[in-house]
């Protein structure tokens, strides 16, 4: 096969009149440009202040369209790393139309150090709209979505804006079976391990001392799911982690907790659950109960919107794979099962026991048994 011929190719150019916004846009040697050309599959070249986009036309529309609104970012001083480059080109490939403007200018928080959190993707912007709209939001899909992370800025972002009076982040503790008294420590100890996460994103978000002095007055509270039961939360916004560990009685009794003014976000992955076998999510009995009830709203995330090392994506959709072969071959098993019991069955057409049936030998006389009463 030859490369491609003239007729297949499209060739765009693209002028930049900001000196400045071009070299953010381009980066350091080049590397933001050469991102773009691997990310969106055409050839970029540039001479002066102009950039030659040159491709296949899906290609090519892709590119022009990246360069061109990362170029608007740049123009209004939003900085541009690699990690806004692939997203831009994720986000444009998955819809022509979306303005990255609206979903990367969209700013939930500012934390303490690094840069302010913003939806990394539509996903992630339709999730945090829905947090907004919404006083229950479940957010399903895989690790390194953002789920928890972007919950948890949303309900610091409330408490800083006095909307709510404090925060609540839960997750089971289902590796212990929720009996802590058999692990060695103070009951702070013993639960650690199973919050620690929440702990984390919470230390990047806030200074240090201040979260602190704020867990210490309860108006940030950590605590593991069966410490819920019995209490009303008002005036609060609740974060539920992990939720895939929990069961249908812990999920029923985590939502019947919120009170008057309250949030409650619920995140989780419904391929990872580590609860016992036989034992039903809570978050998958959720999903199927409450679609449609209104103030409720369901986020889902694939591993397209995964925002971890690209690697993550690859491992993902690896599994994903292995599981899918997995059900096929089990599906396959049970239907052969199944064909051959129909075919065995003593009234199936052409079935029955072997010696039964058109082939077996023709019986004798009916003896009767001695003791039988007389026809």
């Amino acid at each position: 096969m030859s490369a491609k011929s003239a007729p297949d190719l499209r060739r765009e150019k693209i002028a930049f009149d900001d000196a400045e916004a071009f070299r953010a846009l381009c980066g350091e040697h080049g590397q933001g440009l050469k991102l773009i050309e691997r990310q969106a599959g055409a050839s970029l070249h540039v001479r002066g202040n102009e950039v030659t986009v040159e491709g296949d036309p899906p290609s090519v529309e892709l590119a022009s369209a990246v360069l061109s609104q990362l170029y608007g970012l740049a123009r209004r001083g939003s900085p541009l790393g690699s990690d806004d480059i692939v997203r831009a080109v994720r986000v444009l490939k998955a819809d022509r139309t979306a303005e990255l403007r609206d979903i990367f200018s969209d700013t939930v928080l500012v934390p303490r150090r690094g840069r302010p959190i913003a939806p990394k993707g539509l996903s992630q912007k339709r999730y945090i709209d829905a947090v907004r709209n919404h006083d229950i939001v479940f957010a399903i899909g895989p690790a390194g979505t953002g789920k928890t992370y972007l919950a948890m800025a949303q309900g610091i972002r409330m408490l800083l804006d006095k909307v709510v009076k404090r925060i609540v982040l839960t997750r089971p503790a289902v590796e212990a079976g929720e009996r802590l008294g058999f692990l060695p420590g103070s009951l702070e100890e013993k639960v650690n391990p199973y919050l620690r996460p929440l702990y984390d994103a919470l230390n990047e978000m806030m200074d240090f001392d201040r979260a602190r002095a704020l867990m210490e007055q309860q108006v940030i509270e950590v605590a593991p799911l069966a410490f819920m039961r019995g209490r009303t939360l008002n005036d609060s916004f609740v974060i539920l982690d992990e939720a895939q560990n929990s069961t249908s009685e812990q999920m029923r009794m985590f939502l019947t907790r919120l009170g008057f003014g309250s949030k409650a976000v619920v995140t989780g992955d419904i391929t990872q659950s580590d609860l016992p076998a036989g034992v039903r999510s809570g978050l998958r009995e959720a999903r199927e109960i409450l679609q449609g009830v209104p103030g409720i709203a369901f986020a889902g995330f694939t591993e397209a919107d995964v925002v971890r090392h690209p690697l993550v994506q690859e491992i993902i959709r690896a599994y994903e794979k292995r599981d899918a072969d997995r059900e096929a071959a089990r599906s396959g098993r049970e239907g052969a099962v199944a064909a051959y019991a129909a075919a065995a069955a003593p009234n199936a057409p052409g079935g029955g026991a072997p010696g039964s049936g058109a082939n077996a030998p023709a019986a004798g006389p009916a003896t009767a048994r001695p003791d039988s009463p007389a026809e």
